[in-house]
Protein backbone atom coordinates (compact mmCIF):
# COMPACT_ATOMS: atom_id res chain seq x y z
CA UNK A 1 0.00 0.00 0.00
CA UNK A 2 1.73 3.08 -1.10
CA UNK A 3 1.87 5.84 1.57
CA UNK A 4 2.40 9.81 0.99
CA UNK A 5 5.63 11.29 2.40
CA UNK A 6 4.58 14.46 4.71
CA UNK A 7 3.67 17.65 3.83
CA UNK A 8 2.64 20.65 5.74
CA UNK A 9 -0.02 23.33 4.83
CA UNK A 10 -2.04 26.34 6.72
CA UNK A 11 -5.18 25.22 8.29
CA UNK A 12 -7.92 27.38 8.56
CA UNK A 13 -8.92 26.11 11.85
CA UNK A 14 -7.47 27.88 15.22
CA UNK A 15 -6.04 25.70 17.34
CA UNK A 16 -5.53 26.04 21.29
CA UNK A 17 -3.34 23.55 23.39
CA UNK A 18 -4.49 23.36 27.16
CA UNK A 19 -2.45 21.67 30.02
CA UNK A 20 -4.31 21.11 32.92
CA UNK A 21 -7.56 23.25 31.36
CA UNK A 22 -4.34 25.97 31.31
CA UNK A 23 -4.02 27.90 27.98
CA UNK A 24 -0.58 26.96 26.58
CA UNK A 25 -0.49 27.60 23.04
CA UNK A 26 -3.37 29.70 20.77
CA UNK A 27 -3.06 29.82 17.23
CA UNK A 28 -4.95 31.27 14.40
CA UNK A 29 -1.63 30.30 12.23
CA UNK A 30 -1.10 26.33 12.64
CA UNK A 31 0.30 24.62 9.95
CA UNK A 32 -1.44 20.96 9.76
CA UNK A 33 1.95 18.02 9.36
CA UNK A 34 -0.08 15.03 7.38
CA UNK A 35 1.75 11.97 7.30
CA UNK A 36 1.02 8.60 7.49
CA UNK A 37 2.29 4.84 8.65
CA UNK A 38 5.91 5.02 9.94
CA UNK A 39 5.88 8.59 9.91
CA UNK A 40 3.66 9.47 12.60
CA UNK A 41 -0.03 10.55 12.80
CA UNK A 42 -1.24 13.98 11.91
CA UNK A 43 -0.85 16.82 13.97
CA UNK A 44 -0.36 20.58 14.09
CA UNK A 45 2.80 22.94 14.37
CA UNK A 46 2.15 26.42 15.93
CA UNK A 47 4.41 29.45 15.83
CA UNK A 48 6.94 29.82 18.69
CA UNK A 49 5.21 32.96 19.42
CA UNK A 50 1.93 31.87 19.89
CA UNK A 51 3.13 29.96 22.92
CA UNK A 52 1.95 31.26 26.23
CA UNK A 53 5.15 33.21 27.80
CA UNK A 54 6.80 30.77 30.70
CA UNK A 55 4.93 27.68 29.03
CA UNK A 56 8.53 26.82 28.07
CA UNK A 57 10.77 25.38 30.42
CA UNK A 58 13.69 22.81 30.45
CA UNK A 59 15.23 23.47 26.76
CA UNK A 60 17.36 20.77 24.88
CA UNK A 61 18.30 19.86 21.43
CA UNK A 62 19.63 16.46 20.08
CA UNK A 63 19.47 15.68 16.46
CA UNK A 64 18.41 18.69 15.13
CA UNK A 65 15.06 18.44 17.53
CA UNK A 66 14.57 20.88 20.21
CA UNK A 67 12.09 19.50 23.31
CA UNK A 68 11.13 21.50 26.17
CA UNK A 69 9.06 20.35 29.72
CA UNK A 70 5.70 22.19 29.61
CA UNK A 71 4.14 24.19 33.01
CA UNK A 72 0.76 25.57 33.46
CA UNK A 73 -0.28 26.61 37.01
CA UNK A 74 1.34 23.72 39.06
CA UNK A 75 1.55 21.63 36.10
CA UNK A 76 4.27 20.15 34.44
CA UNK A 77 4.50 17.94 31.19
CA UNK A 78 7.96 16.48 30.59
CA UNK A 79 9.57 16.76 26.82
CA UNK A 80 5.92 17.53 26.32
CA UNK A 81 6.91 20.04 23.18
CA UNK A 82 9.19 19.87 20.29
CA UNK A 83 10.53 21.28 16.76
CA UNK A 84 10.53 19.16 13.83
CA UNK A 85 13.97 17.84 13.19
CA UNK A 86 15.73 19.53 10.00
CA UNK A 87 12.45 20.69 8.33
CA UNK A 88 12.95 21.18 4.62
CA UNK A 89 11.52 20.46 1.54
CA UNK A 90 7.74 19.58 1.43
CA UNK A 91 8.21 20.63 5.77
CA UNK A 92 10.38 23.27 5.35
CA UNK A 93 7.52 25.34 6.38
CA UNK A 94 7.86 24.19 9.55
CA UNK A 95 10.91 25.82 10.80
CA UNK A 96 10.51 28.29 13.99
CA UNK A 97 7.21 26.23 14.74
CA UNK A 98 6.44 23.94 17.52
CA UNK A 99 4.06 20.83 18.65
CA UNK A 100 2.63 19.14 21.53
CA UNK A 101 2.15 15.66 22.92
CA UNK A 102 -1.57 14.43 22.29
CA UNK A 103 -1.52 12.33 25.02
CA UNK A 104 0.06 14.76 28.12
CA UNK A 105 -2.15 17.89 26.64
CA UNK A 106 -5.49 18.85 25.18
CA UNK A 107 -5.98 19.62 22.01
CA UNK A 108 -8.68 22.07 20.77
CA UNK A 109 -9.96 22.20 16.88
CA UNK A 110 -11.56 26.14 17.46
CA UNK A 111 -13.83 25.20 20.55
CA UNK A 112 -14.12 21.33 20.24
CA UNK A 113 -11.63 18.84 22.09
CA UNK A 114 -10.31 16.44 19.59
CA UNK A 115 -8.22 13.19 20.74
CA UNK A 116 -5.74 11.36 19.55
CA UNK A 117 -4.35 13.62 16.68
CA UNK A 118 -5.21 16.46 14.32
CA UNK A 119 -8.63 15.27 11.74
CA UNK A 120 -6.56 15.14 8.39
CA UNK A 121 -8.89 16.77 5.41
CA UNK A 122 -7.76 14.36 2.82
CA UNK A 123 -8.88 11.18 4.89
CA UNK A 124 -12.40 9.79 4.24
CA UNK A 125 -14.20 7.79 6.49
CA UNK A 126 -17.52 6.46 4.83
CA UNK A 127 -19.74 4.16 5.70
CA UNK A 128 -21.90 1.49 3.30
CA UNK A 129 -24.91 -0.95 3.87
CA UNK A 130 -24.02 -4.40 2.20
CA UNK A 131 -25.71 -7.43 1.35
CA UNK A 132 -22.23 -9.32 0.64
CA UNK A 133 -21.93 -12.25 3.17
CA UNK A 134 -19.40 -12.05 5.63
CA UNK A 135 -18.19 -14.70 7.94
CA UNK A 136 -15.62 -14.79 10.73
CA UNK A 137 -13.15 -17.58 12.09
CA UNK A 138 -10.73 -18.13 14.62
CA UNK A 139 -9.04 -21.15 13.79
CA UNK A 140 -11.62 -23.30 12.64
CA UNK A 141 -14.48 -22.21 14.73
CA UNK A 142 -16.94 -19.96 12.88
CA UNK A 143 -17.53 -16.56 15.13
CA UNK A 144 -19.60 -14.93 12.84
CA UNK A 145 -21.68 -15.30 10.12
CA UNK A 146 -23.70 -12.13 8.24
CA UNK A 147 -25.82 -11.06 5.00
CA UNK A 148 -26.06 -7.22 6.62
CA UNK A 149 -22.98 -5.90 7.28
CA UNK A 150 -22.09 -2.23 7.11
CA UNK A 151 -18.51 -1.79 5.39
CA UNK A 152 -16.22 0.88 6.68
CA UNK A 153 -14.13 2.56 3.89
CA UNK A 154 -10.96 4.66 5.33
CA UNK A 155 -8.31 6.01 3.47
CA UNK A 156 -5.20 4.07 3.54
CA UNK A 157 -6.03 0.87 5.93
CA UNK A 158 -8.60 -1.76 4.84
CA UNK A 159 -11.54 -1.95 4.75
CA UNK A 160 -13.38 -3.39 8.29
CA UNK A 161 -16.59 -5.21 8.07
CA UNK A 162 -19.27 -3.91 11.06
CA UNK A 163 -21.34 -6.57 12.06
CA UNK A 164 -24.82 -6.89 14.05
CA UNK A 165 -24.25 -8.44 17.55
CA UNK A 166 -27.11 -10.93 16.59
CA UNK A 167 -24.96 -12.11 13.65
CA UNK A 168 -22.02 -13.01 16.34
CA UNK A 169 -21.77 -16.33 18.07
CA UNK A 170 -21.64 -14.05 21.29
CA UNK A 171 -21.09 -16.61 24.12
CA UNK A 172 -17.37 -17.22 22.53
CA UNK A 173 -16.88 -12.97 23.32
CA UNK A 174 -14.45 -12.43 26.28
CA UNK A 175 -15.00 -8.46 27.42
CA UNK A 176 -11.25 -6.65 27.15
CA UNK A 177 -9.96 -4.13 29.43
CA UNK A 178 -9.08 -2.32 26.03
CA UNK A 179 -10.35 0.74 25.20
CA UNK A 180 -8.93 3.29 22.10
CA UNK A 181 -10.01 6.51 21.24
CA UNK A 182 -10.18 7.82 17.68
CA UNK A 183 -10.54 11.08 16.18
CA UNK A 184 -12.89 9.93 13.46
CA UNK A 185 -15.38 7.41 15.23
CA UNK A 186 -14.99 7.79 18.88
CA UNK A 187 -14.38 5.64 21.62
CA UNK A 188 -14.20 1.92 21.19
CA UNK A 189 -14.37 -0.95 23.52
CA UNK A 190 -13.14 -4.57 22.65
CA UNK A 191 -13.81 -8.25 23.05
CA UNK A 192 -11.13 -11.29 22.30
CA UNK A 193 -12.27 -14.50 21.34
CA UNK A 194 -12.04 -17.74 22.87
CA UNK A 195 -12.99 -20.96 20.98
CA UNK A 196 -11.69 -24.20 22.02
CA UNK A 197 -7.97 -24.30 22.20
CA UNK A 198 -8.02 -20.65 20.63
CA UNK A 199 -7.85 -17.33 22.06
CA UNK A 200 -7.50 -14.38 20.36
CA UNK A 201 -6.72 -11.25 22.21
CA UNK A 202 -8.71 -7.81 21.18
CA UNK A 203 -9.77 -9.37 18.37
CA UNK A 204 -13.10 -7.63 17.75
CA UNK A 205 -14.29 -3.63 18.76
CA UNK A 206 -17.09 -2.17 18.73
CA UNK A 207 -17.95 2.14 18.75
CA UNK A 208 -20.92 2.24 22.07
CA UNK A 209 -21.35 5.82 21.47
CA UNK A 210 -19.57 6.94 18.21
CA UNK A 211 -19.45 10.60 17.04
CA UNK A 212 -21.84 12.40 15.49
CA UNK A 213 -20.19 12.52 12.56
CA UNK A 214 -20.72 8.50 11.76
CA UNK A 215 -23.57 7.18 13.68
CA UNK A 216 -24.33 3.98 11.26
CA UNK A 217 -21.13 2.14 13.26
CA UNK A 218 -22.97 2.27 16.86
CA UNK A 219 -23.32 -1.01 18.58
CA UNK A 220 -21.99 -3.23 15.93
CA UNK A 221 -18.96 -5.21 15.94
CA UNK A 222 -16.05 -4.94 13.44
CA UNK A 223 -13.43 -7.93 13.66
CA UNK A 224 -9.28 -7.60 13.08
CA UNK A 225 -8.81 -9.13 9.85
CA UNK A 226 -5.11 -9.04 10.94
CA UNK A 227 -5.87 -11.25 14.00
CA UNK A 228 -8.85 -13.30 12.68
CA UNK A 229 -9.55 -14.94 9.00
CA UNK A 230 -12.28 -13.12 7.01
CA UNK A 231 -14.74 -14.49 4.20
CA UNK A 232 -16.27 -11.83 2.14
CA UNK A 233 -18.95 -14.13 -0.29
CA UNK A 234 -17.03 -17.21 -0.11
CA UNK A 235 -13.28 -15.55 -0.71
CA UNK A 236 -10.70 -15.58 2.37
CA UNK A 237 -9.01 -12.29 2.62
CA UNK A 238 -5.19 -11.58 2.96
CA UNK A 239 -4.37 -10.96 6.35
CA UNK A 240 -3.19 -7.10 5.75
CA UNK A 241 -0.05 -5.50 7.38
CA UNK A 242 -1.32 -2.70 9.44
CA UNK A 243 -0.52 -1.43 12.98
CA UNK A 244 -2.48 -3.87 14.18
CA UNK A 245 -0.96 -7.30 12.81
Amino acid sequence: MYTPEPFAEPSPRRIRVRLGGSLVADSSRALLLVQYGKSGLPTYYLPLEDVRPGALAGESTEGGQTRWTVTAGNKHAEAAAWTYPDPGGPTAALAGHITFSWRQLEWYEEDERVLVHARDPYKRVDTLRSSRRVQVYAGDTLIADSIRPLLLFETHLPTRYYLPFEDVRTELLEPSDTVTSCPYKGEARYWSVRAGNTFVRDAAWSYPAPIPENPKIKDLLAFFNERTDLVVDGERLEHPDTAWS
